[in-house]
């Protein structure tokens, strides 16, 4: 008989049967195994109700928020708009980039020709 047909002389065979007895030793019975599995998914469940108030949370927090956000944003372009504002009876405009240094080349006016009319004109339609 060849000795590497033998499976209690092959080494082959001796490490993968003690791989086996290490694996059915490292194994948890199962009555523990599934308490941990209950466990596990109990815990989950908690996290994810827990994650959600929070969401909901930080949602509502929010949403009560932004009527105070839009006042401040109306109150921004007010401001803005009564800084680049011009007087009409003049007849003259003149134009003052405050925000030149901050938008670094982006334009927040409408490019082309204007032109400004007195007030001696006589308007159209009437």
């Amino acid at each position: 008989m060849d000795p590497s047909r033998d499976p209690n002389q092959n080494a082959a065979w001796q490490a993968a049967r003690q791989w086996q007895e290490r694996a059915r030793q490292a194994r948890p019975n199962q009555r523990a195994s599934g308490l941990r599995l209950l466990l596990t998914w109990l815990a989950f469940g908690v996290m994810m109700i827990i994650g959600t108030i929070i969401g909901l949370f930080f949602l509502l927090i929010g949403w009560a928020m932004m009527p105070f956000v839009r006042h401040r944003m109306k109150k921004r372009m007010e401001q803005m708009r009564a800084d680049n504002a011009q007087d009409i009876g003049s007849g003259s405009y003149t134009y003052t980039d405050h925000d030149s240094t901050r938008s670094q080349g982006a334009t927040e006016f409408l490019e082309g020709d204007y032109e400004v009319k007195s007030d001696d004109q006589p308007k159209s339609g009437s």
